[in-house]
């Protein structure tokens, strides 16, 4: 119960900075391509480390692929249309991973180029 409480404490302050869905995707993401990089260095003595973070990411791509496959998402056409060819990628790959020891450089090198568009870089369309 109390856990309960603090968290409606601390949603609840009037000085808590109002984040936006751009900031808390990007935070998201960052934190699970942390856990992609780290659980894949740690491969070999914590294999299902390895696995639980490549559901993350799959969970976090398959959230992101289900909002971009909402007729009223209000992004691009071409855009939504990439994103969800990145999800069907990750997952593809994922599954490379996980059975055939092929490594996340490339879920790593996604999340980031996406965390740059989130952020505004314009090196994104690189």
């Amino acid at each position: 119960m109390r856990q309960l409480t603090t968290a409606r404490d601390t949603y609840a302050q009037p000085w808590a900075p109002m984040r936006s869905p751009r900031s808390v995707e990007y935070d998201l993401l960052a934190r699970i391509t942390q856990r992609l990089r780290g659980a894949w260095d740690l491969r070999k003595q914590d294999f299902p480390g390895l696995v639980v973070a490549i559901a993350e990411n799959n969970r976090v791509w398959a959230v992101l692929a289900a909002d971009v496959a909402d007729p009223d998402n209000a992004l691009p056409q071409p855009l939504r249309a990439r994103l969800f060819y990145l999800y069907q990628f990750i997952e593809q790959h994922s599954r490379k991973v996980l059975a055939d020891g092929a490594g996340v450089e490339v879920l790593v090198d996604i999340n980031t180029a996406v965390m740059r568009g989130l952020r505004g870089d314009p090196g994104l369309a690189r």
